[in-house]
């Protein structure tokens, strides 16, 4: 029988940690599928974040360097600018990249830095126990939000590719969601641009991924999906925000 579907030798062969449901393995495939398609998995460094993706260094069969909690840009930053051979890719959540890690992931995009983030936008903090982040929706419950998030209060989610689409630096910018198969290949797509363009010495780029959260939404796998598809892309809507290339 022919075989049609392999792991990518961008992945090491163990199993991950995540809830069923989450999508943290797909956007890892697609990223280990890009940095093996494009061939430079020998020269590619990633940096770890401080949330669900803690253990990313189990996973990715590259260099990979762990950071404090929202440093990861200032880390890529460092190591890309010693080794500018390299190719370099943060993986960060909606904590780490929008909360404490707000003033490295601006200034790194404000400076062109020539680095590559992929930003994992789940609406809320996974790790921790489900508090509210900065990108949890208004009237979304959470641990720390038990009535919804106010506008009131907690002010507007942020959208992190509208703003930083506002500065000079990014190259580019572009927001996908892996909750089917044709918008997989559509993430798959722009993270291999977003590599491409590094690569090519072009700056900055970015590509934020709506993900799913099913443990801490208190919801089903199943339902999940839905509910990204019904709430978060209304307010997170998908496609580019920037492309200095287009």
């Amino acid at each position: 029988m022919k075989t049609v579907f392999t792991r990518t030798e961008g992945l090491v062969d163990v199993p991950t940690h995540y809830c069923p449901g989450c999508t943290h393995g797909i956007i890892h495939r697609l990223i280990a599928e890009s940095l093996q398609e494009l061939d430079v998995l020998g020269r590619a460094v990633g940096i770890a974040p401080v949330g669900c993706a803690v253990f990313a260094y189990d996973y990715f069969n590259c260099d990979m360097q762990e950071a404090a909690h929202g440093r990861a840009p200032a880390v890529a930053t460092g190591i890309k600018r010693t080794l500018p051979d390299s190719v370099v890719f943060t993986y960060q959540g909606d904590g780490d990249l929008a909360a404490i890690g707000t003033a490295e992931t601006v200034h790194a995009a404000a400076r062109g830095e020539n680095i590559t983030i992929i930003f994992v936008n789940n609406c809320i903090y996974g790790m921790t126990g489900g508090q509210m982040a900065p990108t949890t929706l208004v009237g979304q419950k959470t641990t720390t939000s038990p009535e919804g998030r106010s506008r009131q209060f907690q002010g507007s989610p942020l959208r992190i590719c509208e703003m930083l689409a506002t500065l000079d630096g990014p190259s580019f910018l572009e927001r996908v969601t892996v909750n089917n198969p044709g918008n997989v290949r559509k993430a798959k797509k722009a993270i291999k641009t977003a590599f491409e363009r590094q690569i090519a010495g072009k700056g900055f780029s970015l590509v934020e991924v709506l993900s799913t959260c099913p443990t801490n939404w208190g919801i089903s796998p199943v339902k999940s999906l839905q509910w990204l598809e019904e709430n978060m892309i209304p307010y997170y809507p998908l496609g580019n925000y920037k492309d200095t290339e287009a």
